[in-house]
């Protein structure tokens, strides 16, 4: 009998240790529902307040789409107003195709006196042509002047270098002379 209530508290303690490993799992099970349940509650308050967003949104929306109802009210008298414009324009082009067509005849004139005007400024042109070939053969001969002018100074200046050596030489040459005089004057004496 003993062996028989040995095994059956075995028994009962394997059942037990079934049932406390079993409810350790469903205690698992149940961290991790709260988990979830905070999660999702978390999320439906994100939603929430992004639903408040949207119905800001949209109310904004509706007050811009009333807005531009009364905007296209505006321009579509402002296009009436220039559709009657475009009417009176429509005169006014006709009479600015006539004045055209009179200035067209007045650039006509004008042509034919700017070909008269090209043909005179032909002449002139050719004419400033031959003076400024005399004018270049003129500028070659001053140059040459000019050359022949420079050298002539040039020389003229090697020339005034000698005689200013000559001189120098000459004032050397008398002061020896005045001392051998004042030499001999004092032998003399």
């Amino acid at each position: 009998m003993d062996k028989n209530k040995s095994d059956k508290l075995a028994i009962a303690n394997k059942e037990l240790a079934f049932q406390n490993e079993e409810k350790g799992k469903r205690a698992a099970e149940l961290r991790n529902a709260k988990k979830e349940l905070a999660f999702q509650n978390e999320e439906k308050e994100n939603r929430a307040g992004e639903l408040v967003i949207a119905n800001k949104e949209l109310a904004f929306q509706n007050d811009e789409k009333e807005n531009r109802a009364s905007e296209l009210v505006i321009a579509n008298k402002e296009i009436a107003f220039q559709n009657d414009e475009k009417e009176n324009r429509a005169s006014e082009l006709v009479l600015a195709n006539i004045e055209l067509a009179f200035q067209n005849d007045e650039k006509g004139n004008r042509q034919a006196e700017l070909i008269i005007a090209n043909i005179e400024l032909a002449y002139q042109n050719d004419e400033k042509e031959k003076r400024a070939t005399d004018l270049i053969i003129l500028s070659g001969d001053l140059k040459a002047q000019q050359e022949e002018l420079k050298r002539a100074n040039d020389l003229l200046i090697k020339q005034e270098e000698k005689v200013r050596i000559i001189n120098q030489e000459l004032w050397e040459l008398n002061q020896e002379l005045e001392e051998r005089v004042g030499k001999r004057t004092k032998a003399l004496a």
